[in-house]
């Protein structure tokens, strides 16, 4: 699968290059400078993880947060989500790496949902916009709406494998 979008992305590169060099030029130096921008960040967490990684060995990381830690797993994967500021574009790698040393479906599916939907460290930025109120009250759905995600992926995940 990745071949193929490889090869898509490079066909549509070479057609945008025939059609202007010139913007064609212009987006990958903006793509490049975007990657600049990003890579920091990704490095940091990816490092993190792998650092977790090899320092739990797989029966910790099951017991914490893989399938047979039930719902302690989710509740703390949900928490560990809420309270972290991690963009998607690093939280979808780190989650598969997590999933490769041995954590549960059910238990990613709620640490990445409730650190794409939850804010706590963004709360104080959205009540000064939206209100105390209207902002703790997403906050608490957004939270709660994880566990429906996560039990709705472990469901799925069970039935495919």
């Amino acid at each position: 699968m990745n071949m193929v979008l490889y090869g898509g992305t490079a066909i549509l590169l070479i057609l945008s290059f025939k059609k202007d060099r010139e913007k064609s030029m212009k987006a990958l130096q903006k793509a490049w400078k975007a990657l600049e921008n990003i890579l920091p960040q990704l490095l940091v967490v990816i490092l993190i993880v792998s650092l977790l990684l090899s320092l739990l060995d797989y029966t910790t990381i099951m017991r914490i947060i893989g399938a047979e830690s039930g719902w302690f797993g989710i509740i703390l994967a949900s928490l560990v989500g809420a309270v972290t500021l991690i963009p998607g574009f690093v939280a979808f790698p780190s989650a598969a790496l997590l999933l490769q040393g041995g954590a549960g479906y059910m238990q990613i599916a709620a640490f990445v949902s409730s650190l794409m939907m939850v804010g706590i460290v963004t709360l104080p930025v959205e009540m000064q916009y939206f209100g105390k109120r209207l902002a703790i009250m997403r906050n608490v759905l957004a939270f709660f709406f994880s566990f429906v995600v996560a039990y709705v992926i472990g469901t799925v995940m069970e039935t495919l494998l």
